[in-house]
């Protein structure tokens, strides 16, 4: 019989609890088997491991120099079995990949280049209108991968585990119904804008608001917001002329409302890729990353008015970053 791993996790048990007794209830064995393994285990190592007392096990000089060795080795062999199981894990195609995205057009890149790398596995995908819960459940691995979006007012903080690689900044631009006077300039200036009534996000949906009314501080004007609304009910309301709004340059417009580049571009928006670092997704990220970035140059060349305001230059966008 040779002296295995396990050998050596009993005799640190019953150190560990000071009896038998105590270390057959932790290891889930009886008593007597645990008596019987031990004694085993001290032929094969040739002495006695532990004083049997009536108040308990303690080691002999022996069994202090078995722990002393067994407590050294255990933590490294159990760290190698966490590192070659994380390992497997990412080398195995997963069943099911589950990613994240806020309100943007690159969600659908990612799930292609999820399923074109990972052919077979189930890719689900949902959308939250604030990135930190979805980071959040990346962290947690709830999430194996989510596209995240942040403003110079709020960077998104690093988690444990979770990779975050910003790969695009682009200016914000205005939301204008497509009848309105500015929506014939080329540019609209933040002040002008801040003239008309705003529909803008909820308090609740991260701090984009804050982030507008800040930069329109600086204007010493705030926006008068008689509207709440996301998404599609925002867009409604822009399109009924009752509002304008900002969005993202890759917006791309839609009948009745328009897009224009704000004068100075004062405000800006940032494109984040977040995956778990020991996730399924690990072996493929540059590959998933690269494909991201190229969905998202489409998707901006799609976007007429960021294509002409490429065109004239970025006008010093700090911190631009071209894919």
């Amino acid at each position: 019989m040779d002296l295995e791993l396990r050998h050596l996790r009993v005799v640190c048990a019953i150190a560990e609890a000071g009896s038998l007794t105590k270390a057959a209830a932790a290891l889930r064995m009886t008593q007597p088997g645990l008596s019987a393994q031990l004694r085993r285990i001290e032929t094969m190592l040739g002495g006695a491991l532990f004083d049997r007392r009536r108040d308990g096990a303690v080691p002999t000089g022996f069994g202090e120099l078995v722990l002393t060795r067994a407590q050294s080795i255990l933590p490294g062999v159990d760290g190698l079995l966490a590192d070659t199981t994380r390992a497997a894990r990412r080398m195995s195609a997963p069943d099911r990949v589950r990613l994240g995205s806020v309100g943007g057009p690159l969600i659908g890149h990612l799930i292609v280049a999820v399923r074109e790398l990972l052919p077979g596995t189930e890719v689900t995908a949902r959308s939250h209108h604030s990135p930190v819960p979805l980071l959040e459940d990346v962290a947690a691995g709830r999430l194996e991968a989510a596209v995240l979006g942040d403003n110079p007012h709020d960077e998104l903080l690093p988690r444990d585990g979770v990779v975050l690689v910003p790969f695009a900044t682009e200016p914000v631009f205005a939301l204008l119904p497509a009848a309105h006077p500015l929506a014939a300039q080329e540019e609209v200036t933040l002040a002008r804008l801040l003239e008309e009534d705003w529909a803008v996000p909820g308090p609740d949906r991260d701090r984009t608001r804050e982030y507008w009314s800040s930069v329109c501080a600086l204007t010493h004007r705030r926006p008068y917001a008689p509207y709440e609304a996301e998404g599609r009910q925002l867009i409604e309301i822009v399109r009924a002329g009752l509002a304008v709004s900002l969005c993202q340059a890759t917006f791309v417009e839609v009948p009745g409302v328009a897009v224009r580049p704000l004068a100075g571009n004062p405000l800006h928006y940032r494109h984040v890729l977040a995956w778990r670092r020991d996730g399924p997704l690990t072996p493929h990220d540059t590959e998933i990353l690269r494909r991201v970035r190229a969905g998202y140059l489409d998707t901006r060349a799609a976007s007429p008015a960021y294509t002409r305001w490429l065109k004239r230059g970025s006008g010093g966008v700090p911190g631009l970053v071209e894919p």
